[in-house]
């Protein structure tokens, strides 16, 4: 029986989307990348146009799609929150309409469906770190609860497909993640630091610069995907993904001046509503049923995606929005 699977990649010209896209097509599968192009890049997935089992797709997620795919990686919706803000009605439409059309053709098609969750789902924390136990604690009718409840709502439907009609389903979580092919100007503390710190210019930090992140880089998240989509249908989730190892924003801000050798300075501009002061997984799931944990660490991680934001002209990036 052959091990090549036809695959489907939501959001597969994004950032972690074309990273799955690439792991994907180097192991072999037929896989189809449908994307919007909203906050995502043609260059991401330029480089597997050529190979015979790659299909870019431009579709958005928001209106049914009818395809016959034996595996789903549903990783389509803005995740920066300037991004997601600017159309907060078009983002729970993407976690809610997506999730219910990925979920509908994989009950068709007899597919494995997997959900790219975030740590978002568990709000301003007041449980630290976070288990995939604690419920969370999000405000639904603020500012960010576009993102937050869009993919808790998605959550819920993946279950209810599964306990309804049998669909066979993964969950997780994905806490902040970064790495090369970062949008410039998604927004994101991580690429904002870089791309300020390259252009001399100072760093904003938010707040005092106190709260806490905790960043996993991108070719561990990867792995701990594949490896939860592969793993046994016991399994279905939702598992925390990311690195437990906890910095402070100031602290971030620190390492990429000294790494880019930046004069830049830090300055502080006001926190926004409801932005969480704390987010820290808690992987003990992920290391007991994937036997996972990153391996690469900030330090190194920084460094690789320096390198690449150097490499890149910014003038080939649009903004998405005018709020990044």
């Amino acid at each position: 029986m052959s091990q090549i699977k036809r695959i489907l990649v939501t959001g597969g010209a994004g950032f972690l989307g074309s990273h799955m896209c690439e792991r994907l097509v180097n192991d072999g599968h037929d896989v189809v990348c449908l994307d919007n192009f909203f906050t995502s890049q043609k260059s991401n997935v330029a480089h597997l146009l050529d190979h015979q089992n790659f299909e870019l797709v431009r579709h958005d997620v928001t209106h049914p799609l009818w395809l016959e795919v034996d595996e789903i990686y549903n990783m389509a919706c803005p995740a920066a929150p300037g991004h997601y803000q600017y159309n907060p009605i078009k983002t729970m439409k993407t976690s809610v309409m997506g999730a219910i059309n990925v979920l509908g053709m994989a009950k068709r098609c007899n597919a494995k469906v997997l959900q790219a969750s975030t740590s978002e789902v568990y709000g301003d924390p007041d449980v630290h770190p976070q288990p995939e136990s604690y419920r969370g604690n999000v405000n639904p009718i603020g500012l960010r609860a576009c993102y937050d409840e869009g993919k808790r709502a998605a959550e819920t439907l993946f279950f209810d497909y599964m306990r309804q009609n049998g669909v066979n389903i993964r969950v997780v979580r994905i806490f902040n993640t970064y790495g090369p092919r970062m949008h410039p100007f998604d927004g994101r503390v991580v690429s904002n630091f870089i791309r300020q710190a390259i252009a001399g210019e100072d760093i904003t930090v938010f707040g005092d610069g106190s709260q806490t992140r905790s960043f996993c880089y991108r070719d561990d998240l990867v792995e701990a995907i594949i490896r939860m989509m592969n793993g046994p249908d016991e399994f279905v989730g939702p598992v925390n993904i990311g690195n437990p190892n906890e910095f402070t924003i100031r602290e971030l801000a620190e390492q990429v001046i000294e790494l880019t050798g930046t004069k830049s300075r830090i300055i502080e501009k006001p926190l926004p509503a409801d932005d969480p002061k704390q987010r820290q997984p808690d992987i003990t799931l992920a290391k007991e049923k994937l036997g996972w944990e990153p391996q690469i660490q900030l330090r190194e991680g920084l460094q690789r995606t320096i390198e690449w934001f150097q490499s890149v002209d910014f003038s080939n990036f649009r903004a998405p929005t005018p709020n990044y």
